[in-house]
């Protein structure tokens, strides 16, 4: 088995990354686990990842786009709306850390994970997941019926 890392993928205006190296994202354990080795401050500050998917759920990057203190951050929607019609992503997946531990998700989490749907919607862009994650364990939105 070949060893990947997200942090040779690139994200680019073209499909630059040979598709038989990339990774897949097809379930909220294997995204959870795609990501939580290079989650350096899971536990110390919050942070909002953004992962570009292909038609076939193919990685086709990652964006770090907002950190935060420890009980927030900003996401600016536009922001990853921006990077998904660079990357010419289908789908795309977000997650952001509780540092505290916590894995319900706030109210501020759901109005966030709607207005995100809602965006993507209009773009033909399919929000898969939000995932609430911590060094122990993650919460997916999609699992459990709040998309």
């Amino acid at each position: 088995m070949n060893l990947f890392t997200l942090n040779e993928i690139r994200i680019s205006y073209s499909h630059k990354n040979d598709p038989k190296l990339l990774p897949e994202a097809r379930s909220s354990k294997q995204i959870y686990q795609l990501l939580l080795p290079d989650w350096d401050d899971i536990d110390y500050v919050e942070t909002f990842k953004v992962i570009f998917l292909s038609r076939s759920l193919k990685v086709l990057g990652v964006r770090n786009l907002s950190k935060g203190g420890t009980a927030g951050t900003v996401v600016d929607i536009k922001c990853i709306f921006q990077a998904a019609l660079k990357t010419n992503a289908d789908s795309i997946a977000v997650l952001h850390n509780h540092p505290s531990g916590a894995l319900q998700p706030s109210t501020e989490d759901i109005s966030l994970t709607r207005k995100i749907k809602q965006a993507g919607d209009i773009l033909n862009i399919h929000l898969t997941d939000h995932l609430i994650v911590t060094s122990f364990g993650f919460l997916s939105f999609a699992d459990d019926g709040l998309l």
